[in-house]
């Protein structure tokens, strides 16, 4: 790897990250489309990262109200007049089965999962699903009316993610929009959702990593790609939320057909 490739993939990264087209499928394809080698687990796990930084700095509000009112759910009456601390635990729910899943699947993901076959399977497929959540969806629900089946039901959903060319942020948005969320509120919790998920991940990958005792070089690496990821996440989601106020997700599922279409010809 070089400062080239880095910088790149962290671009890649914090693009894809939270766009419903799938990072993990664009970490993997564009690498072998220009010919470079695989960026390696570690190079991942910076990314990652990155992007776990940028929806922490952007959504700092939600995230200090949220944990304020988990605190308060722990006093008696805790959940009177608190909605926040009600969100704080609908998003634990959801990402118990993402976390049981990842445990027990883990080795089936990382090996058999990263085939582009598998990846233009899922993009295609997940991608129809979007489109016509997007179309077929009431759209009328803000997140002040979850209950916890919404939260079960966006968190089993969110399971599928672990398959690369899924997208997680994808397949909750398409949760949230069959439960008939408006696509503003499928994205906020989507995104809210990354929080929990990405903690997890990085606590069970930075335990993976120093066992891997990286060089100084990839160190720099590591980081470059941190930074870039983050910086490029943080635009996406600011820009995502305001162009879902107003626009669909229609062209998202175009893109992540047209991806797939393009996976499979390259393969055959």
């Amino acid at each position: 790897m070089d400062w080239l490739h880095s910088i790149v993939l962290g671009i890649v990264q914090g693009i894809t990250e939270f766009l419903p087209i799938s990072s993990s499928a664009h970490l993997i394809l564009v690498p072998r489309l220009l010919g470079w080698p695989d960026q390696g687990l570690m190079f991942d796990i910076a990314a990652n990262t990155g992007s776990l930084i940028a929806v922490l700095v952007y959504f700092r509000k939600d995230v200090v109200h949220l944990t304020q009112g988990f605190v308060r759910t722990l006093r008696p009456g805790g959940f009177v007049n608190n909605p926040e601390g009600y969100m704080a635990w609908a998003l634990g729910w959801a990402t118990i089965p993402i976390g049981l899943a990842g445990l027990f699947f883990k080795h089936h993901i990382e090996t058999l999962a990263r085939d582009p076959a598998v990846i233009g399977t899922t993009s295609i497929f997940f991608g129809v699903l979007l489109w016509v959540a997007d179309r077929r969806g009431i759209r009328s629900r803000g997140l002040d009316s979850l209950t916890w089946k919404d939260a079960v039901l966006i968190g089993v959903a969110q399971m599928f993610a672990l398959i690369p060319g899924t997208s997680r942020s994808g397949v909750t948005m398409t949760a949230a929009l069959f439960s008939g969320f408006t696509r503003e509120a499928a994205a906020r919790f989507a995104f809210l959702m990354a929080i929990p998920v990405g903690v997890l991940a990085a606590g069970l990958e930075f335990r993976d990593l120093f066992l891997l005792s990286p060089s100084l070089s990839e160190w720099l690496f590591m980081g470059v790609g941190l930074v870039v990821s983050g910086i490029s996440a943080f635009a996406v989601i600011y820009w995502l939320m305001a162009w879902l106020r107003h626009q669909s997700l229609v062209p998202f599922a175009v893109y992540r057909i047209i991806l797939g279409v393009f996976i499979f010809i390259l393969v055959f």
